[in-house]
């Protein structure tokens, strides 16, 4: 997960926005909490982990249930970036022209416009 490696993300992602808000939809938020009681130990920890960190940011609520789904409508909705190196995620939101945020190599940010 990118929140656990070296990189100064929040830094980084400035330097290539400018200005931006994170907002967390909430479909997405059900979805890690789910994950966070099922599956492997270290499925768990990383959604518990992943649930911490988003618990900082404003949520946004799309009246959609699936995560992915969420993500684009909110995407959508605000004119927003989305911060994910979910291939097939990724793939959708070229698809529909959203600009994509993204971790290369672990280090470092990239912006996919």
């Amino acid at each position: 997960m990118f929140f656990e490696c070296s990189v100064d993300w929040e830094k980084q992602a400035a330097r290539l926005l400018n200005t931006y808000q994170i907002v967390v939809p909430t479909a997405v938020i059900k979805e890690l909490e789910i994950l966070s009681k099922q599956g492997t130990s270290e499925r768990k920890r990383k959604a518990k982990a992943s649930l911490k960190f988003v618990s900082r940011y404003k949520t946004i609520d799309t009246g959609t249930e699936n995560a992915d789904d969420a993500i684009i409508k909110a995407a959508k909705k605000t004119q927003g970036v989305v911060f994910t190196n979910d291939a097939e995620l990724r793939k959708r939101l070229r698809g529909d022209g959203i600009p994509v945020l993204l971790l290369r190599g672990r280090k470092k940010l990239a912006l996919e416009e």
